[in-house]
């Protein structure tokens, strides 16, 4: 015979109710009452029913979860850490991709406003003015992109991409490219901005190379073109490209680091599998993750009244070998 909500709370010595907060509402419910509801249920093997309870409390209990591009190995330990942080707290999560297309995006966020009770949208592609329409029909939270008025988890891509305008000009680098990513990535913006600003104070001549696909193919496409620009230095939107372009150069018989230097972003597995393994600045993908269902819970359980919170994780540059001394002129095919 299954376990019942009222063989726990008789188990635990309290009323009905109580359990059934403990599971809808655990912030009405003091932590000790709350762990030995919880203690007694693992014991009994009870398991609340959703469908019921989200009758009852007017919750699912299920998070959405957009994501730009999932087949991007930027985007899976983000995805694996929010999950891990919804499911302690009693939340299910449901994962979906845009394939980089802003339209499709906004079907999913309406598709999905009916289905859960908050979206975390991940490097969004939609302009800021349809976001703030559809956040009437869900709480939101923003990943790598700034939106006034709602949750917002930033990683400060800016500050990594000056330490790795720094670490070029260091190494002699005099004229840098920078391959940018597709129109409207916020990412792409920042990372503008502060290449731009970093260059013009360490005397560096800037060449900017945009739009760019994000990946592999986007950095094959632009290789031709960072070439022609004769740098010696490449800053790539992420790592993919940084990757696809290393193989282009290849391709015209130039060499990474000694022809050109190349510098990623994301530290994604691949950039470490890469050789020669990839200069690239590291973004806290999983510590975004774990922070974004955070706010977005605290904005499901605030309602109207939540809080625009910023959070903003720190970035930083990770040296491996794709980088190194500049060549005393531009590249050219090696004999």
């Amino acid at each position: 015979m299954a376990v019942t909500i009222r063989d726990v709370a008789q188990a635990s010595g309290v009323h009905v109710s109580t359990v059934s907060r403990t599971f809808s509402a655990p912030h009405m419910v003091s932590g000790e009452t709350r762990n030995r509801v919880l203690a007694v249920a693992e014991q009994l093997g009870y398991r609340p029913n959703r469908a019921a309870r989200a009758l009852t409390t007017g919750r699912t209990h299920n998070l959405g979860l957009i994501v730009a591009d999932i087949a991007n190995p930027f985007f899976p330990p983000l995805i694996k850490a929010a999950q891990a942080q919804a499911r302690e707290r009693d939340y299910h999560v449901f994962v979906a991709d845009t394939d980089e297309n802003s339209l499709r995006e906004q079907e999913l966020i309406e598709t999905l406003s009916k289905q859960v009770d908050g979206v975390l949208l991940c490097s969004p592609r939609l302009s800021n003015r349809v976001i703030e329409r559809l956040r009437a029909q869900v709480p939101f939270v923003v990943v790598n992109r700034w939106i006034k008025g709602l949750p917002t988890v930033l990683m400060d891509v800016g500050q990594g991409a000056a330490a790795a305008v720094e670490h070029l000009a260091a190494l002699g680098h005099r004229r840098i490219a920078l391959l940018s990513g597709p129109s409207g990535s916020w990412t792409s913006q920042e990372m503008h901005t502060a290449v731009t600003a970093a260059a013009a104070e360490s005397g560096i001549e800037l060449t900017v190379l945009r739009p760019n696909e994000p990946t592999e193919r986007g950095g094959l496409a632009a290789a031709a073109a960072v070439v022609a620009s004769e740098v010696t230095g490449a800053l790539c939107y992420n790592d993919l490209v940084a990757i696809g372009l290393i193989e282009g150069l290849r391709e015209r018989g130039l060499s990474v680091p000694d022809d050109m230097s190349v510098i990623g972003v994301d530290d994604s597995l691949p950039s470490r599998l890469n050789r020669p393994k990839l200069t690239t600045i590291t973004m806290p993908t999983a510590a975004a993750g774990r922070m974004a269902v955070d706010l977005l819970l605290a904005a499901v359980n605030a309602g109207e009244g939540a809080a625009a919170t910023l959070a903003r994780l720190q970035t930083d540059l990770v040296v491996r070998e794709s980088t190194g001394v500049a060549a005393s002129a531009g590249p050219g095919p090696r004999e």
